[in-house]
């Protein structure tokens, strides 16, 4: 933000959980290298792609009408700090820019990094961009210097890259944590615009940010856990229930010389 002024067979495992291929699934605690089969993860993978072009198309139509209007969309629709009219903004924001510079610099990191946070399950990426542009709009909206208009979609950018790069540990899938630390070696100059700068809205940046790695903890995948071991076997009758018998008893057959209890 800145500121101006292959189909495989499945197989149930003991902890009833569904995993690719026939592998049975370990209890909790196990570090799998997928999670479903890899046609469904393939089909969502799909709709990733198709749901981050079209928010690059949205947000590249907003600024061609934008810029047609002097940047007056930004300056009506952006972040100004502290003015309680301007809370709404903080979902608007993302979706303008101040600059063809400010957009193209934002599109690429967006769509990588928003394609990875999405390629799991389009569902929840819906909530982590949600989480992500509350922290990253309220943040600015508290910390950024009064008199000033803040836009775009670098706080998404950075939530994004916070969530991929934490997904994976909380997730406990070790595919999606050498993802994350790809990206955190690939893309590690973007921590410099965390830094304080003047015309970067660094604190939408931090915010973002905080967002992601808050999103991987509290939408990571619950698993179920290992059942319980039964009870081993022991030689007392007590709590078995025979036809004719009270519990914890057992009836001898009537007859001469035995009464029954």
């Amino acid at each position: 933000m800145a500121s101006s002024g292959g189909r495989g067979t499945t197989g149930s495992g003991p902890s009833g959980r569904v995993t690719p291929a026939g592998r049975r699934g370990r209890s909790r605690g196990r570090w799998d290298l997928s999670d479903g089969d890899a046609e469904s993860v393939l089909a969502e993978a799909r709709k990733a792609f198709f749901v981050m072009a079209g928010f690059l198309a949205v947000i590249w139509v907003l600024q061609i009408a934008n810029w047609a209007d002097h940047y007056g969309l930004t300056l009506g629709y952006g972040i100004r700090p502290r003015d309680i009219g301007s809370l709404p903004d903080v979902i608007s924001a993302p979706f303008l820019h101040f600059s063809w510079a400010h957009i193209e610099g934002n599109s690429g990191p967006l769509f990588i990094f928003g394609f990875l946070a999405a390629y799991r399950g389009v569902r929840k990426f819906i909530w982590v961009t949600i989480l992500i542009m509350l922290t990253s709009g309220l943040t600015a909206w508290l910390a950024e210097p009064a008199n000033t208009v803040g836009a775009g979609a670098s706080g998404l950018v950075f939530g994004y890259f916070g969530y991929i790069m934490v997904r994976g540990f909380f997730d406990r899938h070790l595919i999606d944590m050498v993802v994350g630390a790809i990206m955190a070696l690939s893309f590690a100059y973007q921590f410099s615009v965390l830094l304080p700068r003047a015309g970067i809205g660094w604190q939408a940046h931090i915010g973002g940010l905080i967002g992601g790695v808050a999103a991987g903890w509290i939408l990571r995948e619950r698993r179920p856990k290992a059942p319980a071991k039964p009870a081993p076997a022991t030689g007392t009758t007590a709590g078995l229930n025979f036809p004719g018998t009270q519990a914890g008893t057992l009836r001898k057959p009537s007859g001469r010389g035995s009464t029954a209890p």
